[in-house]
């Protein structure tokens, strides 16, 4: 999965129009944006493109429309804030349509390092669609207005959306380039590259809840990495399945011969897998979340009383974790080692995390709840590169190809 695509330094925008697909998916509280990290993030592609002289045209979704405009969730607030951010009016286009007359007219009397916003694509009702549902007529649309596309949201690039994959069919057909912004880029260059031909010793680390969730991502980095480490909810189910005695530790019952079977292969393979020695237990999960009384005992993981719940790693544990990516050179890391949120229950995450800001190894946080813990207990500029997308960090954690990155042209 050699990922060597074409980027917004490779192709001449002056005097074109080029259609740029950001992830603006902000949280919104009363009209206001709480946080401006994705705003921040698109901000080096879209001064890139004004800078040669492109017309800007900015599309993104907002929140989780499904039917239709939703005055809430409109893209007015994110207009106001980016024109803050360039110091230049970005034109924001109110059309529920997404691509109808006043979006046409906008695009129309754009001069060269203009930007224009359209509104929320959801609001069209046909992004998420499959083409035959009239996905390719809105993708169409979106075609007619630009002459290049440019895909800089790595949220959504695991979705094949018309916004996101579909729109560059109908602009390679009128001879336009589509290519990755410089986030994308970034994506790729390490959760993709890194993943696939990473620097020994590669060390992983898992965490969050269920096995579930991580099925294949467990599968492909035992293939990957050198040093599988197993955290958060989802090493009860590990440890159940070695014989050990959980308590009422979350457990994925369906899951047992699954992690039976991935112990089976690491040891096949000669890989490390690390499950947690010793838990920190309570009667019962913290609530609220954030209950800093909750009162908690520090056990061996394989002997958790039958009246308590495993909920972070204890502290043999963070060493034995700490000392394995002391040796490595890359590590990946998704998913918290316990219940993040909470002061007592956060200091196996907070020892994982500050293993990765003391080590030299190019360190890559992998999205979603793990990316959310290292910002939020200090730790995000200690890390090499935080993964802006999610689901999307997750697929391409499974070794998927993404229909977003599989949709730009190859260099």
């Amino acid at each position: 999965m050699a990922l060597n695509k074409k980027t917004v330094d490779d192709i001449n925008v002056k005097g074109r129009r080029v259609l740029v697909r950001c992830d603006f998916n902000v949280p919104l509280k009363d009209g206001s944006i709480t946080d401006e990290t994705r705003i921040v993030a698109a901000l080096p592609t879209i001064k890139k493109l004004i800078a040669d002289g492109g017309k800007v045209i900015l599309c993104s979704h907002l929140g989780k429309v499904k039917n239709g405009p939703n005055e809430g969730e409109s893209l007015a607030p994110v207009a106001k804030r980016l024109s803050e951010k360039l110091g230049k009016d970005v034109n924001f286009v109110a059309d529920d349509n997404v691509t109808g007359e006043k979006a046409t007219a906008a695009v129309n009397a754009m001069n060269d390092g203009d930007v224009v916003l359209l509104q929320n694509t959801r609001f069209r009702g046909k992004e998420e669609t499959k083409p035959e549902d009239a996905g390719e007529a809105f993708a169409k649309e979106l075609a007619d207005l630009c002459d290049d596309y440019v895909c800089d949201a790595f949220g959504s690039a695991h979705r094949a959306h018309a916004s996101v994959a579909v729109v560059t069919k109908f602009v390679r057909e009128k001879g336009g380039n589509c290519a990755v912004g410089y986030l994308m880029q970034k994506e790729i260059d390490f959760l993709g590259n890194a993943v696939e031909n990473p620097v020994r010793p590669f060390v992983a680390i898992l965490g969050g809840a269920k096995v579930a969730d991580k099925l294949k991502v467990i599968d492909n980095l035992l293939e990957k990495a050198d040093t599988l480490i197993i955290g958060g909810g989802m090493a009860y189910t590990f440890v159940k399945a070695q014989g050990g005695s959980v308590g009422k530790s979350l457990v994925d019952d369906e899951k047992i011969d699954y992690c039976k079977e991935m112990m089976a292969k690491a040891e096949k393979l000669g890989k490390k897998l690390l499950l947690p020695v010793d838990t920190v237990a309570a009667d019962s999960f913290p609530d609220p979340i954030d209950d800093p009384k909750i009162s908690t005992v520090v056990v061996k993981t394989s002997e958790i009383p039958a009246d308590k719940e495993g909920l972070d790693i204890g502290p043999e544990t963070a060493k034995i974790y700490a000392d394995a990516v002391k040796s490595a050179k890359t590590v990946v890391w998704n998913g918290p080692m316990g219940v993040s949120e909470n002061p007592v229950l956060a200091k196996g995450t907070i020892a994982v995390a500050q293993s990765l800001a003391d080590t030299d190894a190019t360190t890559i946080i992998g999205g979603g709840d793990s990316a959310a813990a290292v910002n939020n207990l200090g730790f995000g500029d200690k890390m090499t590169h935080i993964s802006t997308g999610g689901g999307a960090s997750l697929e391409f954690l499974e070794g998927k190809e993404l229909p977003g990155v599989v949709a730009a042209d190859n260099k």
